[in-house]
């Protein structure tokens, strides 16, 4: 199978500074789903997320060997603001089970600084771009008032990188890293976000959900395995992960669950647990694909927040 998409399904470059504009919500309504789903943008999420997912078919981290200096500059960024953690330690007064209310100390950090952000790591010929891409960097690592993440911030993240593809910054070729490097590290970012400050899970299914916080390591992580000789069953091998864990998102994926909840493994995560029955990975990354326009794309509760402006549009 082609590792990347042909050109007609590559990310549209828009390089005009002056149609930059501040993306807004365009979904208030249940109705409003339709122009969602007949969208571009929709179609182009899409197509970037598959694209991403073909890029890193049997691919473990280890092999994407030297990176971009843009892929670079984004993992940094991501580096400087998992440092504010120390600057926000968790309240340990509080007795809630989810919610430290630093959190919001967190996130009003990285509202100030977004857009900040993006201008130092942009091109000087990109710099217009920067009050477009600042809020959906600001929205990928959780929502400050209910302290919760779910899949709509990682979506929020998904865009961000897309719009950094379509400005010309990332390029096709950096693909891989973008799954590997980059989205690792923001899954790592996102992971002791969730451990500090407990975040609650936004929109969660419970036993019946994928996981709780993150969908797309196990789709990329899925996609990793593809043409290999590890199983579907293997991933749930204790010697597995530890051996392999840091080789593959979606073994990642497994032992985070397994450090944030207690007793057997098909009581609190049924779907990864059934998953494990299904006897190719092929299968496994298609259904992956499916479920995550369906249950991601698809749902009114995750896309609602969404933001909207003229690198990703609402319009057809």
């Amino acid at each position: 199978m082609s590792m990347s998409l042909p050109p007609e399904r590559q990310p549209q470059l828009l390089r005009s500074s002056s149609t930059y504009q501040k993306p807004r919500r365009e979904l208030l309504d249940p109705h409003d789903m339709s122009k969602w789903l007949d969208s571009s943008s929709y179609m182009e999420i899409v197509s970037f997320v598959e694209q991403l997912s073909h890029s890193v078919q049997g691919k473990k981290i280890s092999s994407v060997g030297t990176v971009s200096p843009q892929v670079e500059g984004i993992v940094q960024l991501l580096k400087d603001a998992e440092s504010w953690i120390s600057k926000y330690p968790p309240d340990t007064s509080a007795s809630s089970r989810f919610g430290s209310t630093s959190f919001r100390s967190w996130e009003a950090e990285l509202q100030r600084q977004a857009e900040h952000m993006q201008l130092r790591l942009l091109p000087a010929e990109c710099h217009d771009a920067a009050p477009e891409l600042a809020p959906y960097l600001a929205a990928a690592f959780g929502n400050a008032t209910r302290i919760d993440y779910g899949s709509g911030h990682e979506l929020s993240f998904v865009m961000w990188l897309l719009c950094l593809c379509k400005i010309g910054m990332l390029k096709p070729s950096d693909s891989a890293a973008i799954v590997l490097v980059v989205f690792r590290r923001y899954i790592q970012l996102c992971q002791q976000l969730q451990r500090t400050y407990k975040l609650e899970p936004a929109g969660s299914h419970g036993v019946w959900g994928l996981d709780d916080y993150q969908f797309l390591p196990f789709y990329f992580g899925s996609a990793q395995f593809v043409g290999g000789s590890t199983t579907p069953a293997a991933s749930l091998d204790s010697k597995l992960i530890d051996s392999e864990g840091d080789e593959y998102l979606y073994l990642q994926g497994i032992r985070f669950i397994g450090e944030m909840k207690r007793g057997p493994f098909f009581e609190h995560s049924r779907q990864l647990y059934d998953i494990s029955g299904v006897p190719r990975w092929e299968k496994v990354n298609q259904g992956l694909g499916k479920m995550y326009k369906a249950e991601v794309l698809g749902k009114f509760p995750v896309v609602q927040h969404l933001l909207f402006g003229s690198l990703l549009s609402i319009s057809k």
